[in-house]
Order: structure tokens, then C-alpha cells, then sequence
């Protein structure tokens, strides 16, 4: 397996400031990825439910912390579904943030 693509994970965290009031913060760490397509069962069963799944990376699982996105060549993506596949691999199933 090639880990030849390039993602960036996103973690945001929401903390309050000193008057209460939230503040959000964005970390992003870059890996590298194996992309794939979406299999067409998923698809089709996502997109019955408004979901549209467009890409799906494997990424080695000591990489992955549970981040929620990640951007891939400067588009922001929703992690909709994970998958531990053997203990050092995680599949990351997403869909395309609009506006991202």
C-alpha cells in the first residue's frame, strides 16, 4: 500500500476565555494517505439519506487522534464514518463541507 497523498487532519477544540465566552481552535497536522473511492454500496445507502460520500482514505491508525475533518488539495471534508481495518490501518469515509 502507498501512503503517497497528502491530508491535513483537523481537530477543533472549544474553550472558554476568561469572560466566559467560547473560543473555538483549530489544530491541523498533516499525514500521509492512501485514497480510494467510495464503495458503491456505501454510496448509494448514504446518498438515500442525503449524504453525499465523495472520497475515502486509509490512513495508518497511529496517525489518526479522532479528528472530525480534513482538507485534501485545499477542499475541507467531513469525516462521516471511520473503520479500524486491522489494528494499523483506519479507513476515513467523507463527505464535502460546503463553503470549506
Amino acid at each position: 500500500m502507498l501512503f503517497k497523498d497528502i491530508i491535513d487532519l483537523v481537530a477543533i477544540t472549544t474553550a472558554k476565555d476568561p469572560d466566559g465566552f467560547p473560543v473555538v481552535t483549530e489544530t491541523k497536522r498533516t499525514i500521509f494517505a492512501d485514497k480510494k473511492s467510495v464503495r458503491q454500496s456505501e454510496f448509494y445507502q448514504a446518498a438515500a439519506q442525503n449524504i453525499k460520500l465523495e472520497l475515502m482514505f486509509d490512513v495508518r491508525s497511529i496517525d489518526y487522534q479522532g479528528e472530525e475533518l480534513l482538507e485534501y488539495e485545499r477542499q475541507r471534508y467531513k469525516i462521516v464514518r471511520t473503520y479500524d481495518k486491522d489494528g494499523e490501518l483506519t479507513e476515513l469515509v467523507c463527505s464535502r463541507l460546503e463553503g470549506g
